[in-house]
């Protein structure tokens, strides 16, 4: 059989390969077949050592599972990655790691992700992320392909859906905590349990929770036709509600009346503030639903009947203005700015708002408008449309 000498001075000219080869001290390896097999003697009594051609491949090998050992490849997926805030020039489309679940973890393989103006909030600063970079996006849906050792419940081949923290849609793949994930029934399509589970959660938890929405009520929703708008007028228009609704264009107020609007403002041609006493007799209504924020906040409060709700869950527009605590008292308002997250702290909690919404999609109570579509590498164009009002209902991007 022929051999080959390998020298240090041709190991170090003989590229990734040699130089690995150089650096290894094999006097620490184990005596082994594989080491016996590799090597003509003992290297630790040579400068040189003889390799026969059947050992060079084996050493190959063997190199790469000590490369791989000392450096384990993570999978790279494509993502968005955010480097600093600003406008949607600042999201970019490269490659990102993907690593292996860990003990109550699982990897799933992204169908269709939610956009939300959340999103937006996290790309221009307004929420701080934890970290720089970071990957957007906080609502998902797609299959497991991956799970964690010793984690039950979970196998691979669900179809899961997850919505809230941890942020990291953005990509073809992640890595999850299985607690954050719920199962999406076999009769909704993907695409349209990842346009409505955040939003619809949204809702469930203002309608349901935050101020309990019953028959007799009056509620203003500020843009009636967004995402969260759209599922707020069907749900309240089902529980027998009377829905009043802010739009911009005829458009979109054909679309809310259908989701349910009762009475629908064009904010832009009308001072809403009176209109709503017009359409309430000078009542007002129980509670109003703002996501707008800067614009509507002030005339908002004045919508409001005595011991009314101000929900304030957005800031489209921008912050709100500061006002003193006093400008409730003449009504005695009740004034709340609330998260999701909060509302969703433990699993039991989860499941019960994801399982309200899930079954409310089935039984056609609400539905979700996926009126716009983009590939996940142009989530810079679905950006710009959103945060300029061009869309309506709900974006959903695609990996």
């Amino acid at each position: 059989m022929a051999a080959l000498t390998l020298h240090h001075s041709c190991l170090q000219s003989s590229g990734h390969l040699s130089r690995r080869l150089y650096l290894l001290n094999f006097s620490n390896f184990p005596r082994n077949p594989v080491k016996n097999l590799i090597f003509g003697l003992n290297p630790a009594e040579s400068s040189s050592f003889s390799l026969s051609t059947r050992g060079v491949a084996v050493a190959v090998r063997a190199l790469c599972t000590v490369a791989a050992e000392d450096s384990p490849e993570k999978k790279m997926v494509k993502g968005i990655r955010v480097y600093e805030h600003g406008g949607p020039e600042v999201l970019k489309w490269e490659d990102v790691e993907v690593g292996e679940p860990k003990d109550g973890e699982i990897r799933v393989k992204n169908k269709a992700i939610g956009l939300n103006f959340i999103d937006i909030y996290y790309r221009k600063g307004v929420y701080k992320p934890a970290s720089m970079p970071f990957t957007p996006g906080m609502e998902a849906v797609g299959e497991v392909v991956a799970v964690g050792s010793g984690l039950t419940g979970r196998k691979i081949g669900d179809l899961v859906a997850y919505a809230g923290n941890p942020m990291g849609a953005y990509a073809e793949e992640q890595i999850l905590s299985a607690d954050k994930v719920v199962p999406v029934p076999s009769s909704i399509d993907p695409i349209v349990a990842a346009s409505i589970m955040l939003k619809g959660m949204t809702a469930q938890f203002l309608l349901r929770r935050c101020f309990k929405v019953e028959s007799g009520h009056t509620i203003l929703v500020h843009a009636a036709a967004g995402g969260v708008g759209s599922l707020l007028c069907q749900w309240a228009n089902a529980l027998e509600a009377t829905v009043i609704g802010t739009v911009s264009t005829n458009e979109k107020a054909a679309q809310a009346k259908e989701d349910g609007c009762h009475h629908v403002i064009m904010y832009k041609n009308e001072d809403f503030v009176s209109r709503v006493n017009d359409i309430t007799s000078g009542k007002g209504v129980d509670v109003v639903y703002d996501s707008v924020g800067k614009d509507t906040f002030k005339g908002s409060l004045a919508c409001l009947k005595t011991r009314g709700y101000m929900v304030s869950f957005g800031q489209s527009s921008g912050s709100p203005d500061p006002i003193p605590l006093s400008d409730l008292a003449p009504k005695s308002l009740f004034l709340t700015r609330p998260s999701l997250m909060q509302y969703n702290e433990t699993r039991d909690e989860l499941l019960e708002c994801a399982g309200e919404v899930l079954a409310n999609v089935d039984a056609g109570i609400i539905r979700a408008r996926v009126n716009h579509k983009y590939p996940l590498s142009r989530v810079a164009d679905a950006h710009a449309d959103l945060e300029n009002r061009i869309t309506s209902g709900s974006v959903v991007l695609l990996p």
